[in-house]
């Protein structure tokens, strides 16, 4: 347990006795359990295993969510952790180069764009983040066996080694995985896309330096594989299987080394995990039934031909945090979580449908078919030797400001930035939240009236990037270190920028007018929940 017994101890306000359970204490459940309880709500986690689950699944993470982790104090402590990968390859059998993704050292949100990294080492710094918090309870050996939802509450009904009780909560996020008790209790429904497939994952731990391929998928219609790093100590290799019922066999440790005896041996290192894993393609009709939400793997599951899996869920964390925060708060009404499907569904949709279009192309096995795929994709890489980009799309409804400005919904940029006494990336100099970033010129724009103070008030942090450090009342004037604001909101062509606390741009404004209106919808957008497509229908 972590700090008071929430659960027990004294009841809130509004008689509850915590403000959000999270079911599931996977990485998406304790992101979501830091994420609330940073922001000072009362959180119990109940996870029906009885310990970390201290097993690798994911295998990697994008700068997104590095940014995530950076907020809740673990980038800098998972950083030796992790290998920072710059390409992943797909080859074919024959090992000629089909497609080569390559990712940037410093990405959009200022961190390595892919980072291979071992989970156990991944959960093992976010449950010390949950368990420093006095406002986040974490109960293992408590499996949640119902759910009862009423007007202003909810009641979970637990087992755990003391028998069962009944606990009230706000609300319920379910990151109870792929299997999830709180999607079956809802009885929600999947849309599956019908891409799933047999594999056999292996584990190993290096036990001396070892050239293995870091990032590659073999598109052998023998056999098709994936080699994967799993940081600097570990590494996995998985195999395709003809059925789930191979595995029995396929499973022998003596077969597992002679199917990796071309990459490495029992000199090099430990196989130390063999399981079996038909991945999915299945996403959750409905992410919210009112006041319980699906988050993660309960909300949806993609194939790992992306790495996005659990990036897509911390995502769904991060969108659900700062918007439980604002209604758990008063600020917003409760009508504000409704956006929290409308805006990630369609990315996650748009990433499980890449995958599954790689997926296809990776798991061929009929040898003619292969061959053609390797004549188109080569034949594509002759034309064109430029890196082939992967981008995810932009947010295009929700909590987003009434005008299509530039860069509206998309990703926002980090960068480094200098206050006069510290000099890091933008979050870790000014903090997380709501940030407002207006060029220089048109800060007096929110010196009339109370803009700026309404701002603070709001939780707005303001901050004006330029040429040097300064002091201002209510704005943060900081050092663009590296010019990465100003050729920002060159290329957006704006003057100001409203950034939300997941990342994503709320809107843009150009010129000292369009600042204050785009100020105003913020605040309306915070205090009232207002959406994109609410301020359309007032206008």
């Amino acid at each position: 347990m972590a700090g008071t017994d929430v659960a027990e101890g004294s009841r809130g306000p509004d008689g509850t006795a915590v403000d959000v359970i999270v079911v599931g204490y996977g990485p998406v459940g304790m992101a979501a359990a830091a994420l609330l309880g940073r922001a000072g709500h009362r959180v119990l986690v109940l996870e029906r295993y009885a310990g970390l689950y201290n097993l690798p699944r994911a295998a990697s993470f994008d700068d997104e969510t590095m940014r995530t982790l950076a907020t809740l104090g673990v980038a800098e402590t998972l950083l030796p952790k992790v290998r920072v990968q710059p390409t992943y390859e797909w080859r074919n059998g024959s090992g000629d180069l089909l497609i080569v993704q390559t990712f940037a050292a410093t990405g959009r949100s200022g961190w390595p764009e892919w980072n291979m990294m071992y989970q156990p080492d991944l959960e093992e710094a976010l449950d010390a983040v949950c368990r420093s918090m006095p406002q986040v309870e974490v109960r293992h050996s408590s499996s949640v066996v119902g759910l009862e939802q009423h007007e202003d509450r909810v009641t979970v009904t637990v087992e755990d080694p003391g028998g069962s009780r009944a606990i009230e909560a706000r609300y319920v996020v379910g990151c109870d995985g792929g299997n999830s008790f709180v999607r079956s209790a809802l009885d929600v429904g999947l849309h599956d896309y019908g891409f799933s497939e047999p594999w056999m994952v292996c584990d190993f731990r290096f036990r001396r330096p070892t050239d293995v391929p870091r990032a590659l998928q073999l598109g052998d219609p023998l056999g098709p594989t994936s080699i994967i790093s799993l940081g600097p100590a570990h590494h996995r290799f998985s195999f395709m299987l003809d059925s789930a019922g191979d595995f029995g066999t396929e499973s022998d440790p003596n077969r597992v080394w002679k199917r990796v005896a071309a990459y490495l041996g029992p000199d090099d290192a430990d196989l130390i995990r063999v399981a079996t894993y038909t991945f999915r393609s299945l996403i959750a009709y409905e992410w919210r039934r009112g006041r319980v939400l699906l988050a993660g793997d309960a909300a949806h599951q993609m194939p790992p031909f992306l790495g996005q899996g659990m990036c897509s869920g911390f995502r769904d964390a991060q969108n659900l945090a700062f918007k439980l925060d604002l209604v758990l708060r008063g600020t917003a009404p409760d009508r504000i979580l409704d956006t929290y499907q409308t805006e990630r569904e369609p990315h996650v949709r748009a990433v499980t449908e890449k995958g599954i279009e790689l997926g296809h192309l990776q798991t061929l096995r009929d040898p003619e078919r292969a061959a053609e795929r390797d004549r188109t994709l080569l034949a594509r890489r002759a034309e064109s030797a430029a890196p082939e980009p992967m981008r995810f799309p932009d947010l295009a409804d929700g909590l987003l400001a009434r005008g299509a400005g530039a860069g509206r919904g998309h990703l926002s940029v980090q960068g480094v930035v200098d206050d006069g006494t510290h000099r890091d990336r933008l979050d870790q100099v000014v903090g997380a939240g709501f940030h407002l970033l207006v060029d220089e010129g048109h800060l007096a724009a929110l010196t009339h009236g109370r803009l700026l103070d309404d701002l603070a008030e709001a939780g707005v942090r303001v901050v004006v990037p330029g040429e040097r450090a300064a002091e201002h009342g209510g704005a943060a004037v900081v050092r663009d270190v590296d010019g990465t604001y100003r050729a920002w909101m060159a290329e957006l062509g704006c003057s100001a920028i409203a950034v939300r606390p997941d990342f994503y741009v709320y809107g843009t404004a150009r010129g000292s007018d369009a600042v204050a209106g785009l100020v105003a919808e913020l605040l309306d957008a915070i205090r009232g929940g207002v959406t994109a497509r609410d301020a359309g229908a007032d206008a």
